[in-house]
C-alpha cells in the first residue's frame, strides 16, 4: 500500500446518482479527494475535495485514464470488472456499485464469472443484465465504502 492519503476514483458515466452522491459526501467528510472520471461533464456539488476529469468519447477512455492515474492504496468505484482487474494489479482496491470489494484475492474469479455470463448471453442461454440499483444495494455500498476506506486509511 502507498503511504499517501488514498483517493476515491469514480468511474462516473454508468454510476447511479445515489452512489455518486454518497462518494461526494464521504470524500468531503473524510477529507479525501474524489476524482470523477467520465466521457462527459457531470453536475457536481461545490467542493474542494472533488475533481472532474472529462475524457474523450473513445471506447474505454475513462477506464484507461483511471487505470493509468490511480495509485496503490486508492479506491476505485466501478461496475467494470476488467477495469477493476487493472487497478487491483496496481495495488488499488475496487468497489462495485453493489458493495462488493474486488481485490487481489477475488478479482480474477469475478473476471472469469463476468466472461462466462457474457458468453452465456451471447449463446442465448441467459438474458438481461443486473437488476436495477436498489436501496439495499445503496446501503451495502455505503457499508462497504466505509469499511474499505477505514482499512485503507489504517494501512
Amino acid at each position: 500500500m502507498s503511504s499517501a492519503t488514498p483517493k476515491i476514483w469514480l468511474d462516473a458515466d454508468a454510476a447511479p446518482r445515489a452512489l455518486k452522491e454518497v462518494c461526494y459526501r464521504v470524500g468531503e467528510r473524510r477529507g479525501l479527494r474524489v476524482v470523477v472520471v467520465a466521457n462527459q461533464r457531470h453536475s457536481l456539488p461545490p467542493s474542494d475535495t472533488i475533481d472532474q476529469v472529462t475524457v474523450g468519447s473513445a471506447f474505454d477512455a475513462a477506464d484507461d485514464h483511471i487505470a493509468e492515474h490511480c495509485d496503490a492504496g486508492d479506491l476505485v468505484v466501478t461496475a467494470d470488472v476488467p477495469l477493476a482487474a487493472r487497478v487491483v494489479a496496481k495495488g488499488a482496491v475496487a468497489l462495485d456499485h453493489r458493495g462488493k470489494v474486488l481485490d487481489e484475492e477475488n478479482v480474477q474469479d469475478s473476471l472469469a464469472m463476468r466472461d462466462l455470463a457474457r458468453d452465456l448471453r451471447e449463446e442465448g442461454v441467459i438474458s438481461g443484465g443486473p437488476p436495477p440499483f436498489s436501496k439495499a444495494d445503496r446501503q451495502r455500498f455505503i457499508n462497504a465504502l466505509d469499511r474499505t476506506l477505514t482499512a485503507l486509511l489504517r494501512d
